[in-house]
């Protein structure tokens, strides 16, 4: 299945494909203490209570935009639940636009007062001022990679035709659009290096569009390809076309929030218009599968992976392509003459819009590997919670052939590439990158059986064929910027290909792991980051971050915005929470449909544990998650208001009831289960946070979302806010930030990235008051990047050992 449909926001650490933030306002009130206050510290003079007590950014409850209640009540299995914000689901409206412009307003009247947010973005552009890159792809000799000066919206795709070369541009998306909304989503090349299909989105949209452009010229050519979700290219050996899926063409009015159903699988031939492309497969009597197409590496086989909503289990369908070979083909005309009766029956046997079944049922997750003749590879957990390698035969499809080459191991089998003739598999260990080698017979690699990596952390890309030489990936931490690492399997050493510097000192911060038990004593695991010398003293700012669903794994990362909080005095948390991924299969089904609630009670038991081991108190631990994460966080604050200072929900699954209508929300069936159902309407009812804003004290809330965001549509968000502004019984603000020109978070401009990071953190510093906090006193000039280094001067020192 093409992940990308999930509801997610993935980190900036996705690369191109191998083919490529009013918690109750802090009540700090000592006098009268008397030698026995109770509350946070224990008895202190008046003058100390003075300094404790925050300098806060209190609004008046008029201050509050209070949305229209209307009467639209729903029946669900007898049960009848008011939707009093239904006519927020039209962003369009008169009424919806009058609101949405005060909601603007207002929140950014009450930032302008904290004083703090001119530093804070002057700090974030400092820091994000650096140069990086993508993790390259070798075509035929030639390299191709992504590049970010610094402050570029987007990265620009680069090509140098040897290594070690000076790299020239491709392709900038900068200049498809004067305020940088228009990003790469994905670049696909030939075998050849000889021509990339570019793909293309415009204001975070999901829809995107494909082109091709000459390598060595930098033209593009006359073909585009439009109404593309959920999709990449997969080019033929000899670059003759590609193959890629999309929907018929929404309908007018209905592109950001129409429903997306009957994909449909394609083969485009260079040269040609999109009219002329031949549909290879489609499903009328389901219309809720969709298809990946991708080519072997060998060009025999189409391998058709079948997806059906968010789920990563799939089937996988798969066909015979006729060689493109010039002697195969000569050699196959002079049977067609001798053969002429036969030549139909023939062409449909070898022609790739023949598809067949191979591995079928959507019980089970198989990721196609690689092949050898008819010789299949699949990453699979059937018969293997936490995954392992099969081989399937093309011919003898039957399971008890099967044959097992990596069993499972204790770690969770995440990915596996198949690059110069070996398997390299991709484990979690506790949420922490672990890659082993393997040679294509199941063998431990002699050389480097286990890939050192120079510290606990993330590694992923490890582009490249079968039959190269060498490949290359990337690796990160918390306080690890991404660093591009080449290796060779000729000597089985990793060297240091690019690598970024960042105005910080690493050594200055400490990340450590910790596992705390939740209601049901499931041990979750926990990142925490922070300064070496901060005072643990029970009153630090806290940041508690966390998604839980999906099958999706959050493991260290290097972020700017998150450096920024740890360097401001914050503690970071990131909390690896059951519906996760983090520990194969039985991690993420104990945490999705009926067994959801698992999830609120991990992310609850992590908070009352900071509180409790010493690092914070309630009223300073924001939380905070996007997408299914925002939901996380809206469920959180609906279910104890109590344990938080601030909540920052962005771009949430608000309304349990009704998401599968909009877009492609109906892919998350699978996850959560659907209110069409009576017993899922019973547990969604019982969670979903629009419908559980009840009136009750609310720590200070800051909402986010984006016109544009046609994954989850910003009508979560928009009714969500005003459920819970006019539920709000206590002081704290409840304000929304509704972006405009951007989507669910993929391909945002820099600009954008850090106008949000620099609000969220001048929110929460305004919430719990500037003295907790070492903020930028004055505007940090933007220096040169500090590694303006040119594309030809690869650093040669060897990775270090653990």
């Amino acid at each position: 299945m093409h992940k990308s449909n999930l509801p997610s926001v993935h980190s900036a650490r996705r690369q191109i494909p191998a083919i490529v933030v009013t918690a109750v306002m802090l009540a700090a009130s000592l006098a009268g203490c008397g030698g026995a206050c109770g509350g946070e510290s224990k008895c202190v003079s008046q003058a100390a209570a003075a300094k404790d007590r925050p300098a806060r950014v209190t609004p008046k409850k008029s201050a509050l935009i209070t949305a229209r209640r209307g009467s639209v009540t729903d029946t669900y299995h007898g049960t009848k639940v008011a939707d009093p914000y239904r006519w927020l689901e039209n962003p369009d409206s008169k009424e919806s636009r009058t609101w949405i412009d005060a909601q603007n307003a207002a929140f950014s009247g009450w930032l302008g007062k904290v004083g703090a947010r001119k530093g804070i973005r002057h700090r974030l552009e400092s820091l994000w001022n650096y140069e990086r890159y993508g993790v390259p792809t070798q075509r035929n000799g030639r390299y191709f990679y992504l590049k970010n000066n610094g402050l570029q919206n987007q990265s620009v795709l680069y090509v140098a035709d040897k290594l070690g070369a000076p790299g020239r541009v491709i392709l900038d998306p900068n200049t498809l659009s004067k305020d940088g909304t228009v990003a790469l989503k994905g670049a696909y090349f030939t075998k050849d290096g000889k021509h990339v299909a570019y793909q293309i989105a415009a204001s975070g949209s999901d829809w995107t569009e494909i082109k091709v452009r000459d390598v060595a010229t930098g033209k593009d050519l006359p073909d585009h390809i439009k109404w593309v979700k959920f999709s990449g290219a997969s080019w033929r050996k000899d670059g003759s076309g590609f193959f890629y899926s999309r929907y018929d063409a929404p309908k007018r009015g209905e592109k950001l929030k129409g429903v997306n159903y009957f994909q449909k699988l394609y083969f485009h031939k260079i040269g040609t218009t999109q009219d002329q492309d031949k549909l290879i497969y489609e499903r009328k009597d389901h219309k809720d599968w969709g298809f990946s197409g991708s080519v072997s590496d060998d060009d025999k086989w189409l391998i058709v992976s079948v997806w059906k909503g968010a789920s990563s289990r799939n089937q996988v369908f798969l066909a015979a392509l006729p060689s493109t070979s010039k002697k195969v083909k000569k050699s196959r005309r002079k049977k067609q003459k001798q053969k002429k009766k036969k030549k139909k029956k023939r062409a449909n046997k070898t022609g790739p819009n023949v598809v067949r079944e191979l591995l079928t049922g959507f019980e089970h997750e198989y990721r196609f590997i690689g092949s050898e003749g008819s010789r299949l590879w699949f990453r699979t957990n059937d018969g293997a919670e936490r995954g392992r390698v099969i081989e399937v035969d093309a011919v003898h499809r039957l399971k008890k052939d099967w044959k097992t080459l990596i069993p499972e191991q204790k770690e969770t089998l995440r990915s596996v590439r198949l690059v110069g003739d070996r398997f390299i598999c991709h484990y979690l260990k506790d949420a922490r990158s672990l890659v082993r080698m393997f040679d294509t017979k199941g063998q431990a690699d002699a050389k480097s059986p286990i890939l050192k990596l120079p510290a606990i952390g993330t590694a992923w890309g490890f582009s490249g064929d079968r039959k190269d030489t060498e490949t290359f990936f990337a690796f990160t931490s918390f306080t690890f910027p991404t660093t591009i690492y080449r290796y060779d399997f000729k000597t089985g050493k990793a060297t240091v290909f690019k690598q970024p510097k960042v105005d910080f000192k690493p050594a200055e911060y400490v990340t450590k792991q910790v596992f705390v038990p939740s209601k049901d004593g499931t041990k979750v695991p926990v990142f925490l980051v922070y300064k070496r010398n901060l005072k643990k003293d029970g009153k630090r700012p806290v940041y508690l971050h966390a998604y839980g669903g999906f099958n999706i794994s959050l493991t260290p990362s290097f972020r700017v915005d998150r450096l920024q909080w740890v360097e401001m005095g914050g503690v970071y948390a990131l909390a690896n929470l059951r519906g996760g991924g983090e520990y194969g299969n039985a991690w993420h089904k104990a945490g999705m449909r009926g067994k959801k609630q698992n999830v609120f009670d991990d992310f609850s038991s992590v908070a009352k544990w900071l509180v409790k081991d010493g690092w914070t108190t309630p009223k300073r631990l924001a939380i905070g998650g996007g997408s299914n994460g925002g939901l996380l966080v809206g469920a959180s604050i609906t279910q104890h208001p109590e344990l938080f200072g601030a909540a920052l929900p962005a771009v949430g699954v608000m309304d349990m009831l009704r998401f599968h209508k909009w877009t492609i929300g109906w892919a998350w069936v699978p996850e959560y289960g659907s209110s069409d159902d009576k017993d899922a309407f019973a547990w969604l009812h019982a969670y979903s946070p629009y419908h559980n804003a009840k009136p009750a004290k609310y720590p200070a809330t800051l909402v986010t979302t984006a016109d544009h965001d046609d994954r989850v549509v910003p009508a979560h968000s928009f009714k969500f806010a005003a459920a819970l502004q006019y539920a709000q019984k206590g002081p704290a603000p409840v304000f929304i930030r509704i972006e405009t020109k951007a989507g669910h978070g993929a391909g945002k401009p820099t600009s954008k990235r850090i106008d949000e990071a620099a609000d969220k953190w001048s929110f929460l510093v305004g919430v719990f008051g500037k003295q907790w906090f070492s903020l930028p006193q004055q505007p940090t000039p933007i220096p040169t990047p500090v590694n303006k280094t040119a594309d030809n001067a690869p650093a040669k020192r060897s990775l270090p050992t653990k």
